[in-house]
């Protein structure tokens, strides 16, 4: 066996098959995660597209904080038509809040890709966290960076 023949066999990397010339190949739905202003972040990758989500904070309580929760409801208000396309912003039972965005990706694609479409989530977050950061959101933990 020549050593060019084991260089065009894709090389299994966790959820990814590695192509000679960098193609990523999806093998199995890998999800990544990665923190962004102390907020902990997700990406999944599925048909066809990356799905981010950030977990961006929580409503105060009113007998905790009641005038911060106020401002902060005002802010939610508002702020889904501040949105880019294809944004959306969850409420979760714990009053958890989670900003979630799509990102079509190329099928196969490349690691360079893959971070572009994270580190372009991160910083198109961050008016928005500091939106919800001068409302008085809670936080809901802070996530090592």
């Amino acid at each position: 066996m020549g050593m060019s023949a084991g260089l065009s066999d894709p090389v299994p990397h966790g959820p990814f098959a590695v192509a000679a010339d960098g193609a990523l190949h999806v093998t199995r739905a890998p999800a990544l995660r990665f923190a962004w202003r102390g907020r902990a972040c997700r990406a999944r990758l599925e048909d066809g597209a990356m799905r981010l989500s950030a977990s961006v904070g929580r409503i105060p309580f009113t007998a905790d904080r009641p005038a911060r929760r106020a401002a902060t409801l005002v802010e939610l208000a508002a702020l889904p038509a501040a949105l880019p396309p294809g944004w959306r912003l969850r409420v979760g039972p714990d009053h958890r809040l989670l900003l979630d965005a799509a990102h079509p990706l190329a099928t196969p694609t490349t690691a360079t890709a893959l971070v572009a479409a994270m580190v372009g989530f991160a910083l198109a977050l961050d008016p928005y966290l500091d939106r919800l950061d001068s409302a008085g959101l809670d936080e809901v933990g802070s996530a090592k960076t």
